[in-house]
């Protein structure tokens, strides 16, 4: 006889309340079952201590006679530190794989961003260089700087001694 740990449903309609039940695998959901090990109320905040409780004496008592944890159980067990943190996840089927074109394109994205990290790169190390020639061009910038401005500033003057006449 194979034994399960896993969830049996109560609750009304869409207020669920869920038992953690030690039961035979081929009996229904919500069916005869072994022994009632804890309680599970999704409807409380993740942070209640009254969300999930675990009779923990009697869980290890069936884990060590082999009662297999179903894999939201075996989450709630490893909260508590009774078994592993995750269950193994189950091999992938070749349809889970993402397709040739996808994986192309991650491929694609992959190079744009290792030659962007490049370019980066020879960017910092360009600037090292050419530092002499950049401040030249500073030193001449602000003198054009203040032959734009010139005229601008007398723009507004004039306009101004327009409108008070």
């Amino acid at each position: 006889m194979s034994v399960k740990i896993r969830l049996a449903r109560g609750g009304a309609k869409k207020r669920p309340y869920y038992q953690i039940v030690i039961a035979d695998s081929r009996r229904a959901r919500d069916g005869k079952f072994i022994e009632r090990v804890g309680s599970y109320n999704p409807m409380l905040p993740k942070d209640s201590p009254d969300r999930v409780k675990l009779n923990e004496e009697r869980i290890k008592h069936w884990l060590g006679v082999g009662a297999q944890p179903t894999d939201r159980v075996h989450r709630f067990l490893g909260q508590a530190g009774l078994t592993d943190a995750r269950p193994t996840p189950e091999n992938q089927t070749k349809r889970a794989a993402p397709k040739a074109k996808t994986v192309e394109r991650m491929k694609e994205r992959e190079d744009k961003l290792k030659a962007a990290a490049e370019a980066a790169a020879e960017a910092a190390a360009a600037p090292a260089e050419a530092e002499a020639p950049a401040e030249e061009a500073a030193a001449e910038a602000p003198a054009e700087e203040a032959a734009v401005e010139a005229p601008a500033e007398e723009a507004p003057a004039a306009q101004e001694e327009e409108t008070k006449e």
